[in-house]
């Protein structure tokens, strides 16, 4: 009797384990289910999906904030004044390790934004294009490829050498092109430089072919200004080529993508697409008039959606809050040449002895918008190029003139004004530190050029051969990704 009530027992607990079988293959709690297809199974759903793009995009550990300030505080326009190791302080020394904040940061941030790029643009081929349409779903991938590219872009600057010095040759990052969705070994090496490089510039001609020329209120023909200012169209993806061929110093090619949208004399606009032109006045794109036609591509905050703790842009530069950084006495602000009469003089305000911007005014909740590109870059792109490749070139001091000339109508560059091709290419280079101060370019267009970083306050100079001239890899990568290499 005992030994029947045992084998009844025992097929009682199979069968009740054979009704739980799903138990002993549970759903793992790391990976991101589709949902069989669930996400993109309805226009509004993918729509939603192609808005958190950019809402990884604009994170203020990326381009809603960090990246921007990483960017002017690794050269040599600001002086730190708290050493705060969490707001970029070993950036400004040029001390970071691999496990520093912003190295880890701003690497994750990254690549959480390329995956979610990734995974969209899979979701779209399997199933997403089926329910917008071709036509639609070639703009949605279209905008996801100009994301990633960016983000992309954003790594090369900071953890691996300039192209310039082997054409790319050296260690890139890793070049991950499919959504992982689920845990597992993601081991993957470095590429080279170039092959990221290359990457970008696919991405950026995908998006060039797939992107609106202008974005329009739903039905109507009224242009959106801020969707064309927070989303990329073609003239974005177009403008976005000029930058990254300008790192890779490829000036022909800067030139061939500049002249699709900018005319061929003053006052420079561009002439199909989206209707960017320079603004007359500089000073007021920065007093919350952000959806004009200067502005390519911004990064939106409201009251709602903040940048974050610790990472906006206003209390890094503008003296607000924790006042992160104040104005180098000895950068760009000493310069003679740059006037006092120079209206861009109206954005330093001097606090307690030290000077500060006004590009980013507002303080709590902090919510500027944070300038990614403006046409103004464009047209200084061009005219750089122009002179490296024609020397004194008609066109180029024109495009130089067009920036200074708003500002400081007492300065008129002539083909006199410069003795070589050489003082024209400098004075443009200034004059794209004096534009750009506070926006996130000088640590880029020294790097492009392989040229030191000057020494700051006691921060002694940093040679492109010194170990620090770059970011190490993310010691959280070289942790789990056993093929990062370095």
């Amino acid at each position: 009797m005992k030994k029947k009530f045992l084998i009844i027992l025992g097929i009682a607990l199979l069968g009740s384990t054979a009704c739980q079988k799903s138990k002993l293959y549970p759903v793992s709690q790391t990976s991101i289910s589709n949902q069989d297809g669930q996400p993109f199974s309805t226009s509004a759903r993918i729509q939603s999906q192609v808005l958190g793009l950019y809402a990884t995009m604009r994170s203020g550990q990326l381009y809603g904030g960090r990246y921007e300030v990483y960017e002017d505080v690794k050269g040599e326009n600001w002086i730190n004044s708290t050493s705060n190791s969490v707001t970029a302080y070993q950036t400004w020394t040029e001390t970071v390790s691999s496990t520093s904040s912003e190295v880890l940061n701003l690497w994750s941030q990254a690549y959480l934004t390329i995956n979610n790029c990734n995974l969209f643009i899979d979701g779209m081929a399997s199933t997403g294009t089926a329910v917008v349409g071709a036509a639609t779903s070639a703009q949605y991938v279209a905008e996801a490829k100009f994301i990633r590219a960016a983000a992309y872009y954003a790594l090369l600057q900071f953890y691996c050498q300039p192209y310039v010095v082997n054409n790319g040759a050296s260690p890139g990052v890793p070049l991950r092109l499919t959504g992982n969705s689920a845990y597992g070994n993601y081991d993957l090496a470095p590429v080279t430089v170039a092959q990221v490089y290359a990457q970008i510039i696919s991405d950026l001609n995908g998006a060039e072919t797939g992107l609106p020329l202008v974005y329009y209120t739903t039905g109507t023909t009224t242009i959106d200004a801020a969707s064309n200012t927070t989303r990329a169209h073609r003239n974005t993806a177009i403008a976005f080529k000029t930058r990254v061929y300008l790192s890779m110093q490829q000036y022909a090619n800067v030139i061939t993508e500049a002249n699709k949208i900018v005319s061929s004399a003053a006052p420079f606009t561009a002439t199909t697409g989206y209707p960017n032109a320079l603004q007359a006045n500089e000073v007021n794109m920065f007093k919350a008039n952000y959806t004009n036609t200067e502005y390519i591509l911004a990064m939106p905050f409201n009251a709602n959606e903040t940048p974050g703790t610790q990472n906006q842009i206003a209390t890094y530069f503008s003296g607000l809050g924790s006042s992160e950084f104040y104005l180098n006495p000895n950068g760009i602000i000493a310069d003679a040449t740059w006037k006092s009469t120079d209206t861009r003089r109206s954005l330093i305000t001097v606090k307690s002895g030290r000077s500060y911007q006004l590009k980013f005014p507002t303080s709590s909740p902090y919510t500027d918008w944070v300038p990614v590109m403006r046409y103004a870059e464009v047209v200084l792109n061009l005219a750089e190029a122009r002179a490296r490749t024609s020397g004194i070139d008609a066109q180029s001091i024109a495009l130089l003139n067009a920036i200074r000339g708003r500002n400081d109508a007492t300065t008129v560059y002539t083909a006199s004004s410069f003795s070589s091709a050489n003082d024209l290419i400098n004075a443009i280079l200034k004059e794209r530190n004096i534009e750009f101060l506070g926006e996130g370019l000088r640590w880029s267009d020294l790097m492009r050029l392989n040229l030191p970083i000057p020494a700051k306050s006691n921060v002694p100079q940093v040679n492109p051969t010194d170990a620090s001239y770059i970011w190490p890899m993310s010691g959280n990568e070289q942790l789990y990704n056993k093929l990062i290499g370095r």
